[in-house]
């Protein structure tokens, strides 16, 4: 899928660019975002049957959940990209994990799209993590779509709905469609934008011909094929909507200050057309990218990238390394040679890949928004910046402070070595935080939630053939420490037992509890103590 606009290609490095849309599916886990995954592929062509994404063995092609924990515990813990193309349009779709154990990885996601659809359980409305994620999407004024979803079940009130999004979310809300009914006596939606009825029949999955009412919504054709009760309902909501909501305003979306809201059930595919014709409609195209120097434009023509994400082992049978590049200008071409910025040194990409989950096709060429996977052997890293030769960095991908530190306990000591290679390797996909205390044997690792413990066990155990266990470290939290060199020195010599190193050698302080780290800044005024650390 090297080009979206016929064999001969695009014309030029803009109208490529102008033919791409690279966004993330933001959620709290259970709202349905696998499923709206898998019908965005479905309705796209990607896939050709619902279940796909979801199958297991041999056959099954769309699969944004592969790892093998993943698929035991019905979750997604690591991010997927999958390729495909509707109405003439190239889609990058970035599925991220919805538990907020993996907030991690899906932040460093979310710098790498243009927009994303917000997915809401029309039962429960604004959930915890929803509110973190989209909170990440305003730092980078990311633009949403959102998607109310289940409205094939007992829902909550709509009105409320959309308060809530504009209270909580501070976004002004356009309604592009609005439900007749819910739950069991669920009609359908009126499509306010296109100005028809789409019937919703619950014998059948709406990915068939839905029946369709094009007529106004006054009008009497409506009268014959719905209960009067609801239909009446219906129209005076939406003339309430149109009174007490603003008109959608294309800018004012594009900058983050409003949300175009659609209705539909996920499970049936119900409303999941109108949603991708408003991402190829709504959506931009890629948008310029900030570095430490200047902005990159998606149309010039020096080829620019930079590694949002590194994963292992995706095919343990040939233990690869992968890091998924996000393309911010340029024609990329394979086998072209790039300058790494961190390093000085070049990489030559001779074998790029386009991703479908796991799936992978050689990339011939690419374009701005495109993401590419580069196979490598641990030269490539998270926040890794990579160019024809200028020599500026892309700026916005930070470590944070872990909020969970243990010790790991190797059960074989003859596997030390292997265990190392582990600790780094899964360090280098953002899965863990690895340090290396200036005093005592044993690693630790620092995760931000629980979750993440056990998946670095399986993986460690499944990937790595080693057995570990995770014992509690006596540490409360762990800062990044800056500041004069000779200060830090000082500082370091004196608070050994607390004192270690990340896996790039920068020097971390170990607090053992809030007061041991208060204390610490206050003797210490020259130094910062960071939670953040933004990635070299």
């Amino acid at each position: 899928m090297a080009s979206a606009a016929g064999d001969s290609g695009p014309a030029s490095i803009g109208e490529a660019a102008e033919k791409r849309r690279t966004f993330a599916i933001i959620a709290h886990p259970d709202a349905g975002k696998t499923t709206l995954t898998e019908k965005l592929l479905l309705m796209g062509g990607a896939i050709h049957l619902a279940g796909q994404v979801k199958a297991k063995g041999e056959g099954r092609r769309a699969r944004s959940d592969w790892m093998k924990i993943e698929q035991s515990r019905g979750i997604s813990v690591t991010t997927s990209v999958m390729t495909f193309e509707y109405r003439d349009v190239t889609f990058n779709l970035l599925d991220t994990p919805g538990h907020e154990d993996f907030s991690e990885d899906t932040y460093r996601t979310l710098t790498a799209v243009d927009s994303a659809i917000m997915v809401i359980d029309g039962a429960k409305g604004i959930e915890a993590q929803t509110r973190k994620l989209f909170e990440v999407c305003r730092l980078r004024d990311v633009p949403i779509i959102t998607f109310i979803n289940k409205m094939d079940r007992e829902a909550r009130d709509n009105f409320e709905i959309l308060d809530e999004i504009s209270e909580i979310l501070a976004l002004d809300t356009t309604p592009m469609s609005w439900p007749v009914g819910m739950g069991g006596i669920f009609r359908g939606c009126y499509d306010m934008r296109e100005q028809k009825m789409m019937l919703f029949d619950g014998n059948k999955d709406s990915s068939e011909l839905t029946d369709v009412i094009d007529a106004p919504v006054d009008d009497p054709k409506l009268d014959a094929a719905l209960p009067a009760d609801q239909l009446a309902q219906a129209r005076e909501e939406m003339e309430l909507v149109q009174a007490a909501c603003p008109e959608f305003d294309l800018e004012n979306y594009r900058a983050g200050h409003l949300t175009p809201v659609f209705f539909g059930s996920a499970l049936r595919s119900f409303g999941i057309k109108q949603l991708l014709d408003a991402v190829v409609d709504f959506a931009p195209s890629p948008r310029p990218q900030p570095t430490d120097r200047r902005e990159i434009e998606p149309d010039e023509k020096p080829v620019t990238g930079f590694v949002f994400k590194v994963q292992a082992n995706m095919d343990p049978n040939h233990r690869d390394r992968i890091a998924f590049m996000r393309l911010c200008s340029g024609k990329f071409k394979r086998g072209l040679k790039m300058h790494q910025v961190r390093t000085g040194k070049s990489i030559g990409i001779y074998n790029p890949i386009l991703f479908f989950a796991q799936s992978r096709e050689l990339a011939e060429e690419a374009w701005p928004g495109d993401i590419i996977g580069v196979p490598n052997h641990g030269t490539l890293r998270v926040g890794d910046t990579l160019t024809e030769g200028e020599n500026l960095r892309f700026t916005g991908i930070p470590n944070f402070a872990p909020e969970i530190l243990r010790r790991v306990r190797l059960d074989d000591p003859m596997k030390a070595k292997h265990l190392k290679k582990a600790l780094e390797s899964l360090a280098e996909e953002g899965v863990t935080q690895v340090f290396r205390p200036m005093i005592g044997a044993d690693w630790i690792v620092g995760v931000v939630g629980q979750l993440q413990i056990d998946v670095l066990a399986t993986r460690i155990e499944s990937e790595y053939g080693i057995k570990v266990g995770f014992e509690a470290a006596p540490f409360y939290s762990a800062r990044w420490v800056d500041g004069d060199p000779a200060e830090m020195k000082r500082f370091l010599d004196r608070n050994q037992s607390s004192a270690a190193e990340d896996r790039d050698g920068a020097p971390v302080y170990m607090a053992r509890n809030s007061w041991d780290l208060n204390r610490a800044i206050e003797d210490w005024p020259k130094l910062k103590f960071t939670a953040t650390r933004e990635r070299s």
